[in-house]
């Protein structure tokens, strides 16, 4: 009896781990165009539904009933609400392209990492679109609206969206040619 109990899960994490690296693959084939975690597999389980985008790199979501103000985490896109500085160069287009990917009611889901808030207590996490995968995080920097920006210890995805910054600078994309320096 104790034999099968040890073996039970076996079997699961072997799928698991199939299904994983069978992903990696396909997502970072040769040739490839896009970013390796810019959608994940078909329809994801929302958790979060989408208020509004403040800016490029913050949402206000719906999470069970109770609003809040969400931070992107790994991105870092121009300044368009602080009053205390102007409005950066491609900052108008990053928070355009923000609210084109996440329409208010937009399921998502919001995933987290090691910090669940910021300092000025946002909730840091990752977004995914629900109906088709789409990392938001990814995609803001893979277009060129955003730049990496790596804050110990929300780490997880911090090669991605460095690779992403990359391929969009080589592309001159966005903000790499739009904006000087």
């Amino acid at each position: 009896m104790a034999g099968r109990r040890t073996t039970s899960w076996v079997a699961p994490l072997l799928v698991v781990a199939v299904l994983l690296g069978v992903g990696g693959w396909v997502r970072n084939r040769p040739g490839a165009t896009a970013p390796a975690a810019t959608s994940t597999p078909s329809v994801l389980v929302a958790n979060a539904t989408v208020v509004r985008a403040i800016d490029g790199d913050t949402v206000e979501l719906d999470i069970d009933g109770k609003r809040e103000r969400v931070r992107l985490i790994g991105v870092n896109t121009p300044e368009t609400v602080d009053p205390r500085r102007p409005v950066e160069c491609y900052g108008p287009e990053a928070k355009a392209y923000t609210k084109a990917l996440l329409h208010p009611g937009t399921p998502v889901l919001l995933e987290r990492d090691v910090e669940p808030r910021d300092d000025y207590g946002r909730l840091l996490g990752y977004v995914r679109r629900a109906a088709d995968g789409l990392f938001v995080n990814l995609e803001l920097v893979w277009q060129g609206y955003a730049e990496p920006l790596t804050i110990e210890p929300n780490t997880a995805h911090a090669p991605e969206f460095l690779d992403a910054a990359r391929a969009a600078e080589r592309a001159g994309r966005g903000l790499w040619s739009a904006c000087a320096g």
